[in-house]
Parts: structure tokens; sequence; C-alpha cells
């Protein structure tokens, strides 16, 4: 048997989940002790009890047939038991309980069911049972304490069960939530690891969550080991080569022009690949996180696209406001995505749709696109598709989609490519949440 579809209806937060494991033994064992008490216990001390008071009420009716109604509180005062002649009218009452009265239902039925002469029962005073008599002499009202025939109080079990009840489940919901705490201050932390973000964090709570965010660090120290030793091996070997290839273009202003300019192109594709290179050393954590005016922003990088020569056009902007950026990045980031859709087509086009939720950038080109099945391949650093992208337009170090990716990451987002249905070429989407 499937319990698949249970899932939807649970709480989807750990604290949810966990105060779930909690409450429902408590409000489960409430119902079973409520339902069994009341059942087992009042029920039975209220039918002995009634069986006890139903000899009495036979005395009572046996000593007004005999001697009458004022021999009652003459002869059997101890009794306590008030008994009146009324007229033949009260005989046609019907029976009348309180509705939050336990055991009134057990007393009308079992009064009814062994005592046939008693006509009506009234436990709507609860304080005081009014009985009428159905006697061959006539109409009878007996009153006597209520106490005589059930249990005084008998919600106070129930009442004080739920009230503490919700004590000490409040109580435990308080210590539950400082043993959360740790993991979501974990969270935060891992959560704010990945936007590029290294917030300060100690370890605290239980023994398990101080392991784990344990492990969080060394991880977390390792991984910046990792990138600052990359980010210093590829920022050297990108310097120690522009030195190079500036004796080599002092060389070639010396040849011929004819000579000249096929050199001058190697060299300057050499020169962008040694950009490309830095850029990639910069990381896509660079600069801190600043309010940024999108549409704003959005028009100055099309703008400068623009200048630098590159056919690239603003087609579609949708929303306003501001969004969280590191601005080198992203510009970066962009500036790749647009730079790629002029070289390996003839234009670029490019959209935003900001709402409340997200922030979408889209770059589009009417270049030859990359096949489905080799768009995650694109995206790792170094990866050069020839089969799927020209190659005649230059040199290309397979880092542009790469350093856009890992700059969608660092904001919390994500790089997809897809098939472009306006132009035919490759579509590309960054997507950030707000």
């Amino acid at each position: 048997m499937s319990f698949a579809w249970l899932k939807h209806y649970m709480p989807r937060s750990l604290y949810g989940r966990a105060a779930l494991i909690l409450l429902l033994p408590v409000v489960v064992l409430q119902i079973v002790v409520g339902v069994v008490f009341t059942q087992r216990h009042f029920e039975d001390v209220t039918l002995q009890m009634s069986d006890a008071v139903v000899r009495e009420l036979r005395l009572v009716s046996h000593l007004i047939e005999n001697q009458g109604v004022d021999a009652v509180a003459r002869d059997l005062p101890e009794l306590a038991i008030q008994a009146r002649l009324v007229a033949p009218d009260a005989l046609r009452e019907a029976d009348g309980r309180n509705w939050d009265d336990f055991t009134g239902r057990v007393i009308i039925s079992r009064l009814n069911r062994v005592m046939p002469e008693v006509a009506t029962v009234d436990l709507r005073n609860s304080k005081m049972v009014r009985l009428v008599l159905d006697l061959p002499s006539g109409a009878y009202e007996l009153v006597f304490d209520r106490r005589r025939i059930s249990a005084a109080n008998p919600h106070q079990l129930l009442v004080n069960m739920v009230f503490f009840s919700i004590v000490f489940t409040i109580i435990a919901l308080i210590y539950l939530r400082n043993q959360l705490r740790p993991i979501k201050r974990l969270a935060m932390a891992a959560d704010a690891f990945g936007r590029g973000q290294s917030t300060p964090y100690a370890p605290s709570g239980a023994t398990e969550v101080r392991a784990a965010g344990t492990a969080f660090l060394s991880m977390r120290n390792r991984i910046e080991r990792q990138i600052e030793t990359r980010t210093l091996m590829l920022s050297g070997v990108s310097h120690d080569l522009r030195t190079p290839l500036t004796r080599m273009r002092l060389a070639l202003s010396m040849l011929d022009d004819a000579e000249r300019e096929p050199l001058e192109q190697d060299v300057a594709e050499m020169q962008s690949m040694i950009d490309a290179f830095l850029d990639f050393s910069k990381g896509a954590h660079e600069g801190e996180q600043e309010p940024v005016d999108i549409p704003a922003w959005m028009a100055s990088v099309v703008e400068d696209a623009q200048r630098a020569g590159q056919n690239v056009s603003l087609i579609h902007a949708e929303g306003t406001g501001e969004v969280m950026l590191r601005v080198g990045a992203m510009r970066r980031a962009v500036g790749n995505l647009i730079g790629n859709a002029v070289r390996y087509g003839t234009k670029a086009e490019v959209s935003f749709d900001l709402t409340e939720k997200s922030l979408r950038i889209r770059v589009e080109d009417n270049g030859p696109g990359i096949p489905e099945d080799r768009r995650a391949e694109a995206q790792r650093p170094f990866s050069r598709l020839d089969a799927a992208r020209n190659q005649d337009k230059g040199g290309s170090v397979g880092l542009g989609l790469a350093i856009a990716t890992d700059v969608a990451r660092a904001h919390g987002g994500v790089l997809r490519l897809g098939g472009s249905e306006r132009l035919g070429g490759l579509k590309a989407d960054i997507v950030i949440a707000r």
C-alpha cells in the first residue's frame, strides 16, 4: 500500500515536521484517554450511583402510595428528597439535559429502563435532579441533589488534561525551536557560501549538528583554498604572457604590412585568450552585492556593447525595480553572452523580465546554436564545441559560458541554454531569484 499521497499534506519545513511528530501522539493520546475514561469510568460510576438512587426512589414511591407524599419528609429525612403532588400535565413533559452533560445521557437511559414509573427526567439544572413519577395515586415530582446520582464536575479531568498538555506542548515547542536553530544557522551559512559570501559561522547544538557544521567549515576552507590557488595560477600565467606578447607586437611593427597583418591577428587572439583567463581567474564573487536599477543598468550594458561595434539591441524590457547584484561580475557575464551571440551569429537580441520573485536576462542570436545534448558540456570551463559553433571568426578558449554560469550560481541563480524561436540560434537565460 502506497502512502505517497500523504506527502502533499505533510509540512515542508523540519520545524513543522518535528512539531507534527510531537503533537500528533499528544492529541491522539488525549482522544484515547478521554474516550476510554469517559466510557469506562464516568459511565460505570454513574451507573452504580444511579442504581443506588433507584432503590431509594422505589422506597419513596412505596411510601407515597401507602402513607401519602407528606410521609417522605417525615419518615425519610435522611434521603433529602423533596416530594410533592403535581398536575397530570407534568407527565407529558420531555426529558431534558444540557448539551455538555456527559453523564446525563446515562442517567436518563438508566432510570427509564429500570424504573418504568419515571415519566420525566429533567437535568437542565446542573445542581439538581427533577423527576416526575407516574404512580396510581397521581403524578409526583421528586427533587434531589445531582451529586447523589453522578460524579461532580465530570469534565474536570479532561479540562486539566487539555490544559497541561497545552502547557507542556508549548514548552516542548520552545525547546524544539532552540534545537533546530543551529540547523537553520548551518543552512544559512551554506546558502550564503553558495552565493559567494563567507559569513561567520561556529558549530553549535547537538553532537550531530556540530559534526555537520565542522564538516561544512572544512569543506568551505578547502574550496576557498582551491579557488585562491586557481586564481593565483591563472593570474600569474596570464600576467607572465603579457610581456612576450608586448615584445611580439614591437617586433611585428618592424615588418611589412603583408607579413604583419596575419601575425597581428594571431597576437590579438592570444591577447583575447589571456583576457578570458584573467576574467575567469577573478571569479564570480568579485566585489560586494549592491542594489542595481535593472532597467537603467541593462540599457547601459547594451549601449556599451553597441559602442564596441557589436550588433545588439534591447528588444524587450518588463518590470522596474532594484536587485542585489555584483555589478562587475554580472556585467562580465552578460557581456560574454552578448559577445558569444555576435561572434557565432550576425546579431544579438537582449531582453529582461523583472518580477517580484525573479530576474531573467535573455540573450538570443541567429547563429548555429548548440545541440541539446551538448549544452551542459558547453557550460564547463575550457569547453570548445567546434562542431556546433563557427570557429572561423577567431579563437576561443571556451570560458565565456563557464564564467556566465559561475556568475549566475554566485547570485543564487542558474544559466539555462535553449533554442531561440525568434532567431533560430542559441537562447541563453540568466535567472536569479530576488
